[in-house]
């Protein structure tokens, strides 16, 4: 064997992962990686959840765009909307019994809820996994009260609560972003304990590892333990919980705008006013102005559902279901027994093959 082939034969393996390398990051992303490990039922979960996610952000995001008016408008050049007026070439969606488009308020319903999802979301994260990371580092008496808290507040129930603060911060209605900080914040206060459970629970596993008591042996200080140590080892749980908890502020935000605690409808757009105020158009026949509010309502949350879902059967090995592959790494001849075993006999170098194999008298093989 010459140089060039011994050279191109230790460099066959690894031709792959040099040419993949370049996008090994993006593979590494949290919804990419257990999208390319899901298979089946899982992928096609997955996949839905991610395709409705997607929409409802896009949705949000170009708004402006997409929305054939306000959210408050009641006329145009031609003259005023008219009440609860069928769908139509000039409104797809129809007219609420305020007048509104209905097309416009479910699209910039999708902003509304987009934002109270994000600062609902970030502000728990934020809380949670601060009071999570310092109560379950230091203990003591601070963890205990931390911990009676959390239960006391996680314990009553979340629909109620968020009535009761977004009683108090913002007297019941407000404006656009009074109500948005308001439905947020009351949220937010019903999400906290969950982040500080979880995060809490893995710092007090994680300190206990040799690696941190060889950092206190080296004199690191305890922020910097925090932080580089501990910190990144107990946050992987948390786009699980991301994703489920927005699709539970979508619905915390409607069931506020539907019991009449929102956002007032002149302020901004919100699916839940918009489906209580359509309750008595049922009855009398007019369908459309409480189909597509409740429909993007469960659109919503059926998609960060689906994915959060979908991320949690794939982190817990028991439910993870995986493909068969029928592809084995590297040459066959060189990973296979009983081929390797019959190229060693067929080839004239080896001296066993010279060797004829005497039969055994007891008819079993050698």
């Amino acid at each position: 064997m010459t140089a060039g082939e011994i050279t191109s034969v230790g460099t066959a393996g690894a031709a792959p992962e040099h040419v993949e390398g370049r996008g090994a990051w993006l593979k590494k992303l949290p919804v990419v990686h257990q999208l390319r490990q899901s298979v089946g039922l899982q992928r096609g979960m997955l996949v839905a959840g991610i395709v409705l996610t997607v929409a409802f952000v896009l949705v949000a995001v170009f708004a402006p765009v997409l929305a054939p008016f306000g959210w408050s408008q009641l006329r145009d050049l031609d003259g005023a909307f008219g009440a609860q007026q069928p769908p139509s070439a000039e409104h797809w969606f129809g007219t609420t019994v305020g007048g509104y488009d209905v097309l416009s308020r479910v699209v910039w319903g999708a902003r509304t809820a987009l934002l109270v999802v994000l600062v609902a979301v970030l502000s728990s994260i934020v809380v949670g996994v601060l009071l999570g990371l310092v109560s379950g580092y230091f203990g003591g008496w601070l963890d205990r009260v931390l911990v009676v808290i959390a239960d006391a507040v996680y314990a009553f129930p979340s629909l109620l609560l968020a009535i009761l603060l977004a009683i108090v911060i913002s007297g019941g209605q407000s404006s656009m972003w009074g109500g948005i900080l308001a439905a947020a914040l009351s949220i937010t206060v019903v999400f906290v304990p969950q982040y500080f459970r979880v995060v809490r629970a893995e710092v007090v596993r994680i300190k206990a590892e040799a690696f941190v008591d060889s950092a206190r042996v080296l004199g690191t200080g305890h922020w910097r333990i925090m932080t580089r140590h501990v910190l990144r080892n107990s946050t992987r749980t948390l786009p699980l919980i991301v994703t489920l908890n927005a699709s539970e502020a979508i619905l915390t935000l409607a069931g506020l705008g539907f019991l009449g605690f929102g956002i007032e409808p002149t302020a901004a757009a919100e699916w839940g006013y918009d489906l209580q105020r359509s309750l008595s158009d049922v009855t009398s026949g007019i369908w459309w102005t409480a189909l597509f509010p409740g429909l993007a309502i469960v659109l919503a949350a059926m998609g960060m559902t689906l994915v959060g879902e979908s991320l949690n059967d794939l982190a817990d090995p028991r439910l993870r279901s995986r493909a068969r592959s029928g592809q084995v790494s590297g040459a066959v001849a060189a990973t296979a027994v009983g081929e390797s075993v019959e190229a060693d006999a067929s080839d004239p170098a080896n001296p066993a093959a010279a060797e004829p194999r005497e039969p055994n008298p007891k008819g079993d093989d050698a």
